[in-house]
């Protein structure tokens, strides 16, 4: 029996180690965890081969427009590594497979190709680099394809939303047989210096990516949002923490409407009070195709029965509860309500500016706005690549927080001066 040594780094050891379904590791830039997990692929490639085994190894993106897009380099260089896997492998410039050709590679992208997966015999491992975009429908679809006694599924990502369907299904499991490791530039014994030098800029120039490129944090601000600099500006000024409510002034729900049913917009709310020239950000609600009895059950459960609801012009239409409008039946709960009219053209601009111009007033509880945090941190602007032309907002999921955050902007109204009126003998001056 020949035994090969593998290089890899210490802290993926334990994850290739004994059973599992699913093997994986998230973190930032530079940590070797996606060239060791194509590495991997080749070594049991090479065992199946060599116990007589067929089938393939899906190697998946949820975006993939062409080979380029794949993993396909990853894996020949994954093999080139190691001196003694390159003789078990043909490769081509569009494939790889085992000597044998036994095994083979395959790759795919899930938007598009993941009803065709199906039809594919024998996947004895999938591998799903750069997982973080992948849908719950991909996952759900993708699992039950992996039917051999022994087919794994492999998943490596550099984490951006918590809420994500892959950080979900897969970084907090509890499950023994889904073994997760996080890898960071540090876990990495063989980091160059020339990626420690782009890691060193990073954290001179640019502060607020820094720990989500290198330190696998999630994001917080979203290069180019539209309140990247002003959120990031609200941090190190320290407005971004603990904020408690004032019980003597207004608590405000500020609200955009969403709807029903699964396919439905989100709805968002956000708990605001204006004290003097501050904006005191105090909690935030998201829920998808729930009805209006729901928020209003969290309203109410969170002391906020004595709120009054500010709403977008669409508050006061017919178009999302039948027979009634939010206005109405937010009366008929026994909350105040107030309709912010229709801005017109350009209104979704128009609350990102008004939005920027107040956010130096802006205080946020960190904890209970968590989700808003991360709504407007990822605010941005939809391009035409083709043209580099700007199109507005995007309408993702971060856009119906952020249309509410930025109905709180245009309605909040500073206080007025004092006037001072002077009198004198002569009469008033």
């Amino acid at each position: 029996m020949t035994t090969a040594q593998i290089q890899m780094p210490a802290k993926l050891v334990p994850i290739f180690e004994g059973d599992a379904d699913v093997r994986g590791a998230h973190g930032g830039r530079g940590s070797a965890k996606t060239r060791t997990f194509a590495k991997m692929t080749a070594v049991r490639a090479l065992m199946w081969s060599q116990a007589g085994d067929e089938g393939i190894i899906l190697c998946g993106r949820q975006f993939m427009n062409s080979l380029a897009d794949s993993s396909l380099e990853e894996i020949k260089a994954g093999i080139e590594s190691e001196e003694w896997l390159r003789p078990h492998f043909d490769i081509g410039e569009k494939y790889v497979r085992t000597a044998d050709h036994r095994i083979s590679y395959s790759f795919v992208g899930l938007d598009r190709n993941i009803n065709s997966i199906k039809s594919k015999a024998r996947i004895r491992l999938a591998w799903i680099d750069e997982a973080e975009p992948v849908t719950e429908e991909a996952w759900v679809k993708l699992i039950p394809t992996l039917r051999e006694e022994d087919s794994e599924l492999w998943i490596t990502w550099n984490p951006e939303r918590k809420a994500s369907a892959t950080n979900k299904r897969f970084r907090n499991s509890t499950d023994a047989r889904t073994k997760i490791a996080e890898m960071n530039w540090r876990d990495n014994p063989w980091f160059p210096e020339i990626l420690n030098r782009q890691r060193a800029k990073d954290q001179r120039e640019r502060p607020d990516q820094y720990d989500h490129i290198w330190e696998g944090a999630f994001i917080t601000v979203a290069e180019g949002a539209y309140y990247a600099a002003a959120l990031t500006k609200a941090r190190a000024d320290g407005r971004v923490g603990h904020v408690a409510a004032d019980p003597l002034m207004t608590i405000r729900a500020i609200w955009d409407i969403g709807g029903t049913g699964a396919k439905a917009d989100a709805t968002a709310i956000w708990i605001v009070q204006y004290i003097g020239r501050e904006i005191r950000f105090l909690d935030y609600y998201e829920a998808v195709g729930q009805p209006l009895a729901t928020h209003v059950a969290w309203l109410r459960g969170n002391g906020y029965e004595k709120a009054l609801c500010v709403l977008p012009h669409d508050g006061a239409s017919h178009e999302k509860i039948i027979d009634s409008t939010y206005e109405g039946a937010l009366r008929a709960a026994g909350f105040d309500v107030k309709v912010i009219p229709n801005q017109g053209a350009g209104a979704a601009m128009a609350r990102v500016e008004t939005a920027r111009r107040l956010f130096p007033s802006m205080w946020f509880d960190e904890l209970k706005c968590a989700g808003g945090l991360e709504a407007i941190g990822w605010y941005h602007e939809k391009r035409d690549a083709e043209r580099n032309i700007g199109l507005g907002p995007d309408h993702d999921w971060s856009s119906h927080g952020a249309d509410a955050f930025g109905l709180a902007a245009v309605a909040y109204e500073a206080p007025r001066a004092k006037q001072t009126i002077n009198y004198s003998s002569r009469g008033i001056v």
